[in-house]
């Protein structure tokens, strides 16, 4: 693999596996995650790990719900905020304890990552990012008639609430990252998206109500570090087109063209694959040389070149 810095963003499966896996389900997962990421922990080259908070905010959302009328209700901006320093927080324990086993005794930071988006975003009015728990048709009609939540189908797993989430613009802490980078730390940032902000007409920064995809942050975080390659993790092992017919195709690479062809012609819906092709065009178009998507089981072979999707310029 060649030098450079590497970003990461490790999937919602990465910590759990479903959206009412418990604490100790969730720090068992990063476990067996991070042991997947050896062969880039190994290679010594600059690291940093950005990863989801869809079924952790979601449930944060609900227990806020559950709530309403006995503590003050929490925004959506400020969730993200606490799920990015909870997950951080066991993806930094996870990956310390590891390290240390194999006498690496390179340092660790988790940020709390505050990222610019455009207050006016359409993304802010016709939501499409998917959190929380996965429900049943007939108690997502009650949920959207009793709490005004916003509800799609998530393709082959069932109805989920669904929020804004804006085009990343500027990561605020991006230099302090590249300093932490720069002196030898892998890095854990830019949770969940990141936290949505924007600056008022006074140059001060203020809480959007929305979350971020983390892909998509991912992207402009690696180009803002100059970083050649990024890795996308998700559940699946290779892209695929005609996903879950009879004519499906997994594709081992992908030029820029082909990529952008298919998400035109509607092969990667918004609520999944869809992000993540958008993320590495936007990456490759920004100056990154490769991209890989894959899972965790299938890294190191991909790493190595027996697997995953490259999407190359």
């Amino acid at each position: 693999m060649d030098a450079g810095t590497i970003v990461v963003a490790l999937g919602g499966n990465a910590i759990s596996t479903s959206g009412d896996a418990d604490i100790h389900q969730e720090f068992a997962n990063t476990r067996r995650s991070i042991q997947h990421l050896r062969p880039l922990l190994e290679s010594g080259r600059p690291l940093l790990l950005t990863h989801g908070n869809g079924p952790q905010v979601g449930n944060r959302l609900l227990s806020t719900e559950l709530a309403f009328g006995r503590i003050p209700q929490i925004p959506l901006g400020v969730l993200v905020a606490d799920t990015q320093g909870g997950i951080g927080y066991m993806i930094e324990q996870c990956l310390r304890n590891d390290m240390l086993q194999r006498g690496d005794e390179r340092p660790v930071a988790t940020l709390v990552t505050q990222v610019i988006v455009d207050p006016l975003d359409p993304a802010l009015i016709e939501p499409t990012k998917f959190v929380g728990q996965v429900y049943g048709l007939e108690e997502a009609m009650a949920l959207r008639e009793s709490r005004g939540w916003t509800l799609r189908e998530d393709r082959g797993r069932g109805w989920r609430r669904v929020v804004g989430s804006p085009q990343p613009l500027e990561v605020v802490n991006a230099p302090v990252i590249q300093v932490l980078l720069q002196n030898g730390a892998l890095v854990i940032a830019g949770g969940g998206g990141g936290i949505p902000c924007y600056l008022d007409e006074n140059g001060r920064y203020e809480g959007v109500d929305a979350v971020i995809d983390k892909d998509r942050l991912s992207a402009l975080l690696a180009n803002k570090l100059g970083a050649p390659e990024l890795v996308i993790l998700t559940g699946v092992s290779r892209v695929a087109t005609a996903f879950g017919t009879p004519e499906e195709k997994r594709h081992d690479r992908l030029s820029v063209e082909e990529a952008q062809r298919f998400l035109q012609q509607g092969e990667f819906p918004a609520g999944s694959m869809g992000p993540k092709i958008e993320a590495a065009l936007a990456f490759l178009a920004g100056g990154g040389e490769r991209c890989l998507i894959t899972d965790f089981d299938g890294l190191p072979e991909a790493l190595a070149g027996g697997g995953g999707t490259w999407l190359t310029a």
